[in-house]
């Protein structure tokens, strides 16, 4: 009797801790989640762009709210770490899979405590071995044709004056010859964030740091001297905004490290991040395992093509385009449906797909390989997610022939399926001064691409 007792009392309790639970779940996301008045830009949250990334508030919120301390926090599709590094900043375990090697590194480089002296050291070895190397330009020239297979001395020549090519290929020399590789990848980082850049940048592409580049028509140096011209297009008021001033990239990197310098992580943590190249569909990790989820997945139809930018500093790192291309075939959302392994999904979402499957069959059969994918992504987060947990997703609607995605509602009803309930979706309101969205260069507010992204979902999925 006494033990019935005693049962019925734990049981008792454990429901009202659930209760609890799902009560501050649901109060959080019924707030405003918008975080515009706030600053995004504190620590090392700044030190690469990347496109459509949440603001650290957000994470932090949910975070602070529904884990303790050492609890373990997961981000399936890390991309540049922001749930990462606020996780450490509350002294949480932190694990994040991606399968870009460039995001992996920015998010390790974010979360990684650095001996400062350490790295300017190394900076002053790289731009005294950088402007030496430039000395010789004989020298520099053939070990740059000896490096690289002519595919990607295409690709570089198309991107990159001829001069940004010979300063970019001595920095990245010199940074492969540092023996530390913390330290090589916290100045890779640097590297690519002078390439990929919301403004200006040393590449002779717009967009960069939207993925979705155009090259140039005119380039103009520092002096202001004209370097390049394709002379195959007509003057138009729009004119300025195809026209760019170069910069040195060895100017750039100096300028960027001194920026970046000041904003690593200030001390060492006990729980160090576990960071690893893996799918979010078959994540390396033990069932009901960990305290909190908190992702963002790509948009659906490989609206924001994270590759198409990356490479651009990935290929100076070493990976082939041939290499990249085959990464990118696997990324969420892409657009290759051949030879996939389609999942069942409910009604709803199949009628969505049904409806674009009228005006575009392709689009429609891309749509249902995202949903696929994200149909098993959710089972791996329901797999590895405590019982009475949350795994915050943040989604956002794409545009197929004028049909929208309405990913959240989809992304709620397979959830469902498979055994999450959804207390309350948050909608969230974008900044598009302060986010990375692609952008247009038509001057419209009624583009397709502005009225897609103006919005995005937060999805609370509860493990019962």
């Amino acid at each position: 009797m006494i033990v019935e007792r005693i049962k019925n009392t734990v049981s008792n309790s454990n429901l009202d801790i659930n209760k609890s639970y799902l009560k501050t779940l649901t109060k959080i996301l019924k707030n405003d989640l918008d975080f515009h008045n706030l600053s995004s830009n504190y620590s090392s949250h700044n030190f690469h762009s990347f496109p459509a990334k949440f603001p650290p508030q957000l994470p932090q919120k949910f975070i602070l709210n529904l884990t303790e301390e050492n609890d373990i926090v997961l981000d399936p599709m890390v991309g540049s770490g922001t749930t990462i590094l606020e996780g450490l900043f509350a002294n949480r375990k932190t694990i994040g899979f991606d399968i870009d090697p460039l995001a992996l590194m920015i998010a390790q480089v974010k979360s990684t405590f650095y001996n400062k002296k350490q790295l300017i050291d190394s900076y002053n070895n790289i731009v005294s071995s950088s402007l030496s190397f430039l000395s010789n330009s004989e020298t520099l020239l053939s070990k740059y044709n000896s490096t690289f297979d002519d595919e990607t001395k295409k690709f570089f020549e198309y991107w990159f004056l001829k001069d940004s090519i010979m300063e970019l290929f001595a920095l990245s020399d010199s940074i492969s010859s540092l023996t530390n590789k913390k330290v090589q990848t916290f100045f890779r980082i640097i590297f690519s964030s002078i390439i990929i850049t919301k403004n200006g940048g040393v590449s002779l592409a717009l967009d960069l740091a939207h993925t979705r580049p155009h090259r140039v028509k005119k380039a103009y140096n520092f002096n202001s001297d004209l370097v390049f011209d394709l002379g195959d297009y007509e003057e138009s008021p729009r004119h300025h905004l195809l026209t760019k001033k170069m910069k040195s990239p060895i100017n750039e990197f100096k300028k960027k490290f001194l920026q970046n310098i000041d904003c690593v992580v200030q001390k060492e943590s006990k729980n160090k991040p576990r960071l690893e190249l893996a799918d979010s569909q078959n994540l390396p990790l033990p069932d009901d395992c960990v305290d909190l989820i908190v992702t963002s997945p790509p948009y659906a139809s490989n609206a924001i093509d994270y590759m198409r930018a990356h490479k651009f500093s990935l290929l100076w790192f070493g990976y082939s385009i041939n290499e990249l291309k085959e990464k990118r075939t696997n990324y969420i959302g892409g657009e290759s449906t051949s030879n996939f392994n389609f999942e069942n999904i409910p009604a709803f979402t199949y009628e969505i797909i049904e409806k674009i499957k009228r005006k575009n069959p392709k689009k429609a059969l891309v749509l249902y390989r995202y949903y696929s994918e994200m149909t098993r992504s959710l089972k791996e987060m329901y797999r590895v997610l405590k019982p009475n947990k949350a795994a915050i997703v943040v989604v956002g609607n794409s545009t197929l022939n004028g049909i929208i995605s309405e990913t959240h509602l989809c992304l709620k009803e397979i959830g469902e399926n498979i055994g999450f309930s959804v207390p309350h979706i948050c909608i969230r309101n974008l900044d598009r001064n302060r986010r990375m969205m692609p952008a247009t260069l038509k001057n419209k507010q009624t583009s397709q691409i502005l009225q897609r992204m103006n919005e995005e979902y937060v999805i609370g999925f509860y493990k019962k």
